[in-house]
């Protein structure tokens, strides 16, 4: 892996857990092993065309990922595999690393150009729901409402459980978007039917 993308992968991680704010050049420079002549060699703009890189590139794999999660036949049931990742992402790092795409959000103060970056993110996520809900025949109006609400409420659950050390509120968002997608898709999600 080349120093731009030790960078961008550091920046993330480091995102996930401190945020744009508690992203430091040091830390960045720490956390991946690359000299500080590196960053600027690589990122001209410094730390904040590096983390809005980073946001860019954290965005397309998420992307990437919705797209395979909602691939399957039993949209319902997809759905709920968002919650169950972030679940899993949640005890692996002791609740201590969240979504970079919200903290670049959140971070426009460090870095307006990540906040575009994380805005331009959650519509495509929005976008990705919206289409293969309608393609279940969900209204278009009534897909682009659900999809938000489903983008809404798994990335404030992700933070619900950050702040409460619990995967709790992650597994009712799970089980009620779920629910949710089965009534509006008009299936009765795998995990519910007994």
């Amino acid at each position: 892996m080349g120093a731009r993308d030790r960078l961008v992968d550091s920046a993330i991680d480091l995102m996930r857990r401190y945020g744009i704010a508690g992203t430091g050049i040091s830390q960045l420079l720490e956390h991946s092993g690359i000299s500080r002549r590196s960053i600027y060699l690589n990122f001209p703009g410094g730390k904040a065309e590096l983390v809005t890189e980073a946001t860019r590139t954290a965005g397309k794999a998420s992307s990437a990922a919705i797209r395979t999660f909602t691939a399957g036949a039993d949209l319902a049931s997809c759905i709920a595999a968002f919650p169950a990742m972030w679940r899993e992402g949640l005890i692996a790092s002791d609740f201590a690393a969240g979504c970079p795409i919200v903290a670049a959000a959140l971070g426009r103060a460090e870095s307006s150009d990540a906040a575009d970056v994380a805005g331009e993110t959650f519509t495509e996520w929005e976008q990705i729901l919206s289409d293969r809900l309608e393609a279940e025949d969900v209204e278009p109006e009534t897909a682009r409402s659900l999809a938000t609400t489903i983008v809404a409420a798994v990335e404030g659950a992700v933070v619900m459980s950050l702040a409460t050390r619990s995967t709790g509120p992650i597994e009712r968002v799970g089980r009620q978007i779920s629910d949710l997608v089965a009534v509006h898709t008009r299936k009765t999600p795998a995990a519910s039917a007994s």
